[in-house]
């Protein structure tokens, strides 16, 4: 029996994403989550429902998904750091990416207000985190400002590549 591991988000659907041939893929294998049927809202409304266990992707988010190209792009550009504002998911998710590439990644957090385990995935990948006053679009602005200014790709949901990797749930 030949097993062919699932190649990640990137390499499945290549031909539906703005990447080349030259795209460095970064990838932890992300994607490829189950269906499950709903055996109890769907048959009550009279439909097939299912629900994507996104919880399965590398780093329990769907924003696996994203990052993989958000990160892959950027390493296609020639940055060596990324960043990003977060409350919880999408620190864990570019510090994981980001520690897969080989390159820095910052999180600009909102004091107090991160979810502790998405923190502690952010700090095992080697994340610098900066803990900020204010609220997530405090800590955002921060980001966007440093990220115009500086070598370093933003890596937040306004970063387009990473939309693009979303899309493929």
């Amino acid at each position: 029996m030949t097993v062919h591991p699932w190649p990640g988000v990137i390499r499945a659907y290549t031909k539906y994403l703005p990447v080349d041939k030259n795209t460095p893929i970064i990838t932890l294998n992300e994607g490829n989550t189950p269906l499950i049927e709903s055996t109890f809202l769907g048959p009550r409304a009279g439909i097939d429902l299912y629900f994507k266990l996104e919880g399965l992707n590398p780093t329990g988010s769907f924003k696996d998904r994203g990052m993989t190209m958000a990160v892959s792009k950027a390493i296609e550009e020639g940055s060596e750091m990324v960043m990003c504002a977060s409350t919880g998911n999408t620190s864990a998710s570019a510090a994981a990416y980001a520690a897969r590439a080989g390159i820095g990644c910052a999180v600009l957090i909102p004091r107090g207000k991160i979810a502790k385990g998405k923190l502690a995935q952010a700090l095992v990948h080697s994340a610098i985190v900066i803990e900020l006053e204010g609220n997530f679009d405090d800590a955002l602005h921060v980001v966007r400002t440093i990220t115009d200014e500086y070598p370093v790709t933003l890596v937040n949901s306004l970063n387009p590549f990473r939309i693009e990797g979303q899309k493929t749930g």
